[in-house]
Protein backbone atom coordinates (compact mmCIF):
# COMPACT_ATOMS: atom_id res chain seq x y z
CA UNK A 1 0.00 0.00 0.00
CA UNK A 2 1.28 3.16 -0.73
CA UNK A 3 2.00 5.35 2.38
CA UNK A 4 0.24 8.19 1.71
CA UNK A 5 -2.81 6.53 0.98
CA UNK A 6 -1.97 4.52 4.22
CA UNK A 7 -1.55 8.55 5.76
CA UNK A 8 -4.88 9.70 4.21
CA UNK A 9 -6.62 6.78 4.96
CA UNK A 10 -5.44 6.64 8.78
CA UNK A 11 -5.73 10.80 9.12
CA UNK A 12 -8.86 10.49 8.02
CA UNK A 13 -10.03 8.00 10.48
CA UNK A 14 -8.88 10.25 13.35
CA UNK A 15 -10.10 13.15 12.05
CA UNK A 16 -13.55 12.23 11.56
CA UNK A 17 -13.15 11.13 14.94
CA UNK A 18 -15.00 14.18 16.82
CA UNK A 19 -18.11 14.72 14.59
CA UNK A 20 -20.72 11.80 16.23
CA UNK A 21 -19.84 14.52 19.46
CA UNK A 22 -20.59 18.22 17.04
CA UNK A 23 -23.51 16.06 15.50
CA UNK A 24 -24.84 15.42 18.94
CA UNK A 25 -23.84 18.99 20.05
CA UNK A 26 -25.74 20.72 17.43
CA UNK A 27 -28.66 18.35 17.73
CA UNK A 28 -29.42 18.55 21.68
CA UNK A 29 -27.50 21.96 21.84
CA UNK A 30 -26.34 21.23 25.25
CA UNK A 31 -22.50 21.20 25.61
CA UNK A 32 -22.47 20.57 29.71
CA UNK A 33 -20.10 17.49 28.94
CA UNK A 34 -18.23 18.83 27.00
CA UNK A 35 -14.45 20.02 28.36
CA UNK A 36 -13.14 23.56 26.62
CA UNK A 37 -9.80 22.94 27.97
CA UNK A 38 -9.66 19.32 26.00
CA UNK A 39 -11.00 21.34 23.11
CA UNK A 40 -8.61 24.54 23.09
CA UNK A 41 -5.69 21.35 23.67
CA UNK A 42 -7.02 19.53 20.55
CA UNK A 43 -6.66 23.01 18.81
CA UNK A 44 -3.40 23.76 19.58
CA UNK A 45 -2.01 20.11 19.39
CA UNK A 46 -3.04 19.81 16.00
CA UNK A 47 -2.88 22.90 14.37
CA UNK A 48 1.21 22.45 15.66
CA UNK A 49 0.57 18.81 13.64
CA UNK A 50 -0.50 21.37 10.84
CA UNK A 51 2.50 23.57 10.92
CA UNK A 52 5.01 20.11 11.15
CA UNK A 53 3.12 18.98 7.98
CA UNK A 54 3.43 22.04 6.01
CA UNK A 55 7.58 22.28 7.11
CA UNK A 56 7.53 18.31 6.07
CA UNK A 57 5.74 18.91 2.68
CA UNK A 58 3.66 15.96 3.87
CA UNK A 59 -0.01 16.19 2.24
CA UNK A 60 -1.95 13.74 4.40
CA UNK A 61 -0.50 15.32 8.19
CA UNK A 62 -1.66 18.85 6.25
CA UNK A 63 -5.31 17.45 5.24
CA UNK A 64 -5.98 15.25 8.22
CA UNK A 65 -5.15 17.30 11.02
CA UNK A 66 -6.31 20.58 9.46
CA UNK A 67 -9.78 18.71 8.53
CA UNK A 68 -9.53 18.30 12.30
CA UNK A 69 -8.80 21.52 13.67
CA UNK A 70 -12.07 22.59 11.63
CA UNK A 71 -14.32 20.46 13.54
CA UNK A 72 -12.74 21.26 16.93
CA UNK A 73 -13.08 24.97 16.02
CA UNK A 74 -16.70 24.16 15.44
CA UNK A 75 -17.01 22.28 18.96
CA UNK A 76 -15.41 25.57 20.79
CA UNK A 77 -17.97 27.60 18.87
CA UNK A 78 -20.43 25.16 19.68
CA UNK A 79 -19.65 25.68 23.50
CA UNK A 80 -20.08 29.17 23.29
CA UNK A 81 -23.17 29.56 21.80
CA UNK A 82 -24.56 26.49 23.64
CA UNK A 83 -23.23 26.73 27.27
CA UNK A 84 -25.13 27.19 30.09
CA UNK A 85 -24.85 30.40 32.19
CA UNK A 86 -23.80 29.81 35.92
Amino acid sequence: MDENILGLVAGGITSVAMLPQLLKILKEKDVEDLSLWMILALIIGLSLWVWYGVLKDELPIILSNGFAVLVNICLLISYFIYRKEK
